[in-house]
Formats: C-alpha cells, sequence, structure tokens
C-alpha cells in the first residue's frame, strides 16, 4: 500500500473540491479534507482492503461533513469564483478553462444534490461509477444514471 502522504498527495485537493461542491465554502472544505486525513490516520488499521482508499477517504469526508452539519447547521455559501483553478496555462487560456469552469459549477448547481454529487465525484475525484455507489450508498448502475441524466441536462442546457 502507498504511504499516507502519497495518499494524501494523490487525493487532497479531490477531497476538497468534493466537500467545497456541496458546502460552497472553501474554509470548511480544507477543514473537512484535514480533518478526512487524521481520521484515516488514526483507523489506517481498520481499512478493510475491500474497496479502494479513495472511496474509504471520501466516506469518511462525507460523515465528517453530515456530523458538522447535523451539529453546527451549516448552510454557508462562498462565491463559486474562488474555487481553486488548478490550470498552470497561459493567461489567455486560464481565462477560458475559469470561465467554462465557472459555467460548468453554476450550472452544476441548478442540479438536485444526488446529481450533483455524482458528477462531482466523477469529475474531482476521478473515481469509478462503483466507488461512487459505494460512497453514496447506491449501486454502480444507479450512479451510471445518475450521471448520464445529469450530463444530458447540462447538454441540453448548452453548457457542454
Amino acid at each position: 500500500m502507498e504511504s499516507m502522504e502519497e495518499i494524501y498527495n494523490k487525493y487532497a485537493k479531490a477531497i476538497k473540491n468534493y466537500i467545497f461542491s456541496i458546502t460552497r465554502d472553501i474554509s470548511l472544505a480544507e477543514d473537512i479534507m484535514q480533518e478526512t486525513f487524521v481520521v484515516a490516520i488514526d483507523k489506517i488499521n481498520t481499512f478493510r482492503r475491500d474497496c479502494e482508499i479513495s472511496v474509504w477517504l471520501f466516506s469518511i469526508a462525507k460523515k465528517i461533513l453530515y456530523k458538522k452539519t447535523k451539529k453546527n447547521k451549516i448552510h454557508s455559501t462562498i462565491p463559486i469564483d474562488e474555487l481553486e483553478m488548478a490550470d498552470n496555462k497561459k493567461l489567455e487560456d486560464d481565462y477560458i478553462n475559469k470561465d467554462n469552469k465557472l459555467k460548468l459549477f453554476e450550472a452544476l448547481q441548478q442540479l438536485d444534490s444526488n446529481t450533483r454529487e455524482v458528477i462531482y465525484l466523477r469529475l474531482t475525484g476521478d473515481l469509478t461509477f462503483k466507488e461512487i455507489g459505494k460512497i453514496l450508498n447506491k449501486t454502480e448502475n444507479w450512479a451510471k444514471v445518475t450521471f448520464f441524466r445529469g450530463k444530458q441536462k447540462l447538454i441540453k442546457e448548452g453548457i457542454l
């Protein structure tokens, strides 16, 4: 198995983006991402290896988010333009990519929460539909259908 540092480097940004996609609060997303890895380090000996480590990490993050949301009634939002941009291309490319990403993320906010979660997990987490199904306690087929329908809605709105 990879070292925890390698796992962190591989999945930290995806987990933060996933939580941000739900909360639209970058500070909360960073806190939950950090807490996710603290829990993972503490509980690594309980990881049964019956799924990918990414599925396990996203499940931890989601549980932490739900605990915090329930406990603190968190519903804060942050402007979508504060989403961290990963591209380091030419300035013009960054502007075009940022504009397209903003349109995509704004459109995703109009989708129902299940569809939005599936699309975010697929795009930012680079997860398989089987892994997404496990994270959301649904079937692989449900994840595929939900992703497809969400993608069709985005195409219909001219986003994709």
